[in-house]
């Protein structure tokens, strides 16, 4: 299942970006330290390429910091960005996003030119509370669902510093099938776009063969990396609560005790993805969707030369017409 999610306000969101980008110094985009490469959103890197980027790694009290390293290490290489790790609920480390978005545009700040900063990124991913955090009050709402920012706010930093806040926005098409079930886990898109029981599976197999002890450990069982992800899904049901009448399991249940647990981090600290793993999901989405194009051009090609074949009656001239009758 291709797990798509891009609602009404999500476009109105890419709109304003593609207006405000206009006057904007510096682009910080929010990522999930638990899935950089899925939460980084291309359509956001097509509408700001122009504009120097600081790749934030959120939530990395969650991830696991070996990962995390090796994911800074690749976007600290990209050219005219940077990149740090952030736990938003640490004020301290925040204060390095200002320092870090002067260093990319040294030539903004003060009452003349004060400094313009665009902070965007997946629904989810904690702009709303890192923002609380650098204003030092409640400026923008927080949630644990996807999409409760609707709006642009624009929030006064300091005296030359202003933050415009965009709503969390994914993108048209998930190319990547891996990002999907990934975003889905993290809870980055909406509950009524995937089934749980699929992306708990999805979930389980990647942790079977790289976080096993912790699997182990969060359930009590063991032997993770033999078994199939549908019979660790089992043990959760039984450990879980997730036992019926007469024995049945409740794999739904089952399935939203797995997902609640690495989105509050119970399983211990884990991220999804290394950058040469993405790298492979992305090449392979991005051949399959060529592919998918070379089909459908084929298919609207076959169906213009289908309407140049079809004879199209004479034209009836009025004359014609009145001898007829």
């Amino acid at each position: 299942m291709a797990i798509q999610w891009f609602p009404g306000h999500m476009h109105l969101t890419r709109k304003a970006i593609q207006e405000r980008i206009k006057e904007i110094d510096v682009v910080i985009e929010l990522l999930d330290a638990r899935l950089p490469g899925s939460s980084a959103n291309p359509m956001l890197a097509e509408i700001t390429a122009a504009k120097p980027a600081l790749k934030v790694l959120n939530k990395q009290d969650l991830a696991d910091p070996v990962r995390t390293a090796l994911w800074l290490e690749h976007f600290n290489a990209l050219p005219g960005t940077q990149a740090l790790g952030l736990d938003a609920s640490m004020s301290t480390p925040a204060k390095a996003l200002v320092q870090a978005c002067h260093a990319l545009a040294p030539k903004r700040g003060g009452m003349a030119k004060p400094m313009r900063v665009l902070i965007c990124g997946i629904p989810n991913v904690g702009k709303s509370t890192l923002i609380n955090t650098l204003k030092g009050k409640r400026a923008a709402k927080t949630g644990d669902e996807a999409g409760i920012t609707k709006l642009e706010q624009r929030i006064t930093i300091a005296d030359d510093f202003y933050l415009y806040d965009t709503p969390g926005v994914l993108w048209p098409r998930i190319i990547v099938a891996k990002s999907g079930y990934n975003l889905a886990a993290s809870g980055a898109i909406g509950r009524n776009a995937f089934d749980e029981q699929e992306v708990a599976l999805e979930l389980l197999d990647y942790l079977r063969q790289n976080y096993a002890p912790a699997l182990e450990a969060r359930y009590n069982f063991t032997g993770a990396a033999e078994m199939t992800d549908e019979q660790i899904l089992d043990v959760v049901a039984r450990k879980r609560g997730g036992l019926m009448a007469g024995g049945k399991l409740n794999l739904q249940k089952a399935a939203e005790v797995a997902i609640y647990d690495f989105r509050a981090g119970s399983l211990g600290r884990i991220t999804l993805e290394t950058p040469p793993e993405y790298a492979e999901w992305l090449a392979h989405g991005q051949k399959l969707d060529a592919e998918r194009q070379v089909k459908k051009d084929a298919i609207e090609q076959a169906r213009l030369i289908r309407l140049k074949k079809i004879p199209r009656p004479p034209r009836v001239q009025d004359g014609d017409r009145e001898l007829s009758d």
